[in-house]
């Protein structure tokens, strides 16, 4: 009965961190037409979210001596550069095609595995990459020459590439972090990752010559009017914050494969609140595109070798492996 229950409480925890993460490349779109630099709404959303997380932290304090590499590549990569690439995506390209091109990040890490770390693949993977392959082709109609953006392409292929740092990073076969001590807690390492992060974007970002008052004005989401503000909050707080707590919850109550086919659903999600909220319409070739993309993703996720050492992160009750550590990296620019 207990089983039960906490399972559907993790799928519905699940469910709900996928909905808010799928909404943020909704939320900034607005403030990006608007006129706010996109590295300055990324730096809005990280430091708000950075302040929030103060208090979880200051609790995991332990962890900047215990596991401080691990730290900065989750700012660096994971938050910094996959938040970077992917709002500056945004501003050039849909949002459902920016995700679902970011969806390449498992298809690239198993490309890692095999040819640089020379670890074996299973069949399986690869027919999961050549599907996400053959789904982001039919996303950027090449049979058109590229009807997209290609810098944007570019950009949210970057996104990706920086999922596939942080995985490589995080890894325990690679030397990236500590084999021998306990694994650290997954809320904690967010918590840290987003200071880390907020760091690096202040300097890049430059926040003190952003246009404030523009956050006082309006903008429009597909003609109605919204309050600047309002879409601030959802980006730092619905998109971020409770996205990142029910997501390491539902990782908890769920197994990781079952977890992993609902994070898939956030680039659902993703496209049809822009298709909705802003309205950008993608055609029929493109959907199918999408789901092969998804479904490739999944394949390959589910595919990656497992590293013999164990958990990359976890806390008390569950933890990441190293198909986790991907998809929490892949979950940080959505």
């Amino acid at each position: 009965m207990h089983a039960s229950q906490g399972r559907s409480a993790g799928l519905g925890l699940a469910l709900a961190s996928a909905f808010a993460f799928g909404g943020s490349g909704v939320a900034a779109k607005p403030l990006i037409e608007a006129g706010l630099d996109p590295l300055h709404v990324v730096w809005l959303r990280v430091a708000g979210a950075a302040l929030v997380m103060l208090p979880v932290a200051w609790r995991h304090r332990a962890l900047v001596r215990s596991r401080p590499v691990l730290l900065l590549g989750f700012g660096l990569l994971a938050v910094a550069g996959v938040q970077a690439c992917y709002f500056a995506a945004i501003s050039r390209i849909p949002v459902g095609v920016a995700l679902l091109v970011e969806y390449l990040a498992p298809a690239l890490v198993l490309g890692w595995v095999r040819f640089v770390q020379r670890r074996p693949v299973t069949r399986a993977a690869a027919v999961g990459v050549v599907l996400a392959v053959g789904g982001l082709a039919c996303v950027v109609e090449v049979w058109s020459g590229l009807s997209f953006d290609a810098v944007g392409l570019l950009l949210a292929l970057g996104a990706a590439c920086c999922q596939v740092g942080y995985f490589v990073l995080s890894d325990p076969g690679s030397g990236g972090s500590a084999q021998d001590a306990e694994p650290p807690h997954p809320v904690g390492v967010i918590a840290y990752g987003l200071l880390v992060g907020a760091a690096v974007l202040t300097v890049v970002a430059r926040p003190w010559g952003m246009d404030w008052s523009l956050l006082g004005g309006r903008t429009t989401m597909n003609g109605t009017s919204v309050p600047a503000w309002l879409l601030l909050v959802w980006i730092v707080l619905l998109a971020t914050v409770i996205a990142y707590v029910t997501g390491v919850i539902s990782v908890r109550l769920l197994s990781p494969a079952v977890a992993g086919v609902v994070a898939c659903l956030e680039a659902v999600i993703a496209t049809v609140l822009a298709w909705v909220l802003l309205g950008e319409h993608l055609a029929a070739p493109q959907l199918i595109g999408g789901s092969l993309v998804l479904i490739g993703a999944f394949i390959a996720q589910s595919s990656t070798p497992k590293a013999p050492s164990g958990p990359v992160a976890s806390g008390p009750g569950g933890g990441f492996d190293e198909a986790d550590n991907a998809l929490s990296a892949e979950r940080a620019a959505t």
